[in-house]
């Protein structure tokens, strides 16, 4: 097991787990982390708790202080300069005309890099462009092309299902979604009922898709021909969860096969 602190940033619903560092970290106070991209300012949503190593991706980036009034003041003042470095952007995107949709910008605590997050539909240089954000904000620049289901992931929302969007809340990887998983769950192709917010095919599709392939084992597909006590006839109806069929026999009559039955 392993000691850790759920973290959040910028009131983002997804989780991070890290060194709590010997510090005596409580849910609800703001901490100054090391991430990847620099130091970080986030905000603590677990006091220390203990979880499987195996769960973690390890070694875990540490908690380097609890935040002081100074560091939220800092804080604050990056989110201000961070709505200016959009502004900033876009200018530069309409002058040299862009095809891009630029989503948002965002400072590392420490300042020593600026991100941008954009949508495009084709590659595009832009050297041009982080060359005269450099020159503007005096930073590393970096600029980020996501896909419509990172959109989805940074902007939120409220799934088909009632709950909030997977990806935003604790999702950190997609995992790949085929058409073939709707129709091994035997769902309806309709798009409005296997797309999610982001137009793409639900993440969920793949959670259960392996449970749907030891049930559907056996059970024969939509129009096969079958035979039961004598008698013949077209699948029209599956329940695979039940591991259940019907089929409706040449004289109209409608026939529920249990499969554990059928194969006595």
């Amino acid at each position: 097991m392993e000691s850790v602190v759920g973290i959040s940033f910028d009131n983002n619903n997804r989780i991070y787990f890290f060194n709590p560092n010997k510090l005596d970290v409580k849910d609800g106070i703001d901490v100054i982390v090391e991430t990847e991209r620099g130091l970080q300012y986030g905000h603590v949503v677990t006091s220390i708790i203990e979880k499987k190593k195996e769960s973690l991706n390890l070694p875990l980036k540490k908690v380097i202080r609890i935040a002081t009034k100074e560091d939220l003041k800092k804080y604050k003042s990056n989110i201000e300069l961070a709505k200016k470095a959009m502004i900033e952007c876009q200018k530069l995107i309409d002058k040299y005309g862009f095809n891009i949709k630029l989503m948002d910008a965002s400072f590392t605590f420490d300042r020593e890099q600026l991100m941008y997050h954009f949508l495009s539909e084709a590659r595009i240089d832009f050297r041009s462009l982080v060359k005269d954000l450099a020159a503007i904000f005096k930073t590393r620049i970096e600029l980020r092309q996501i896909g419509v289901r990172d959109k989805a992931k940074e902007i939120g929302g409220i799934g088909p299902c009632g709950r909030i969007l997977c990806c935003s809340e604790y999702l950190s990887d997609f995992d790949s979604v085929s058409i073939n998983m709707a129709k091994n769950q035997n769902l309806s192709l309709n798009p409005t009922k296997i797309n999610g917010a982001c137009g793409r095919l639900l993440c969920c599709l793949s959670y259960e898709n392996e449970v749907y392939d030891e049930y559907r084992k056996g059970l024969p597909n939509l129009g096969d021909k079958v035979k039961y006590k004598g008698k013949e006839g077209k699948v029209v109806a599956l329940d695979i969860l039940k591991r259940q069929y019907t089929f409706l026999t040449d004289e109209e009559e409608y026939i529920l096969v249990e499969l554990d039955e059928s194969t006595k």
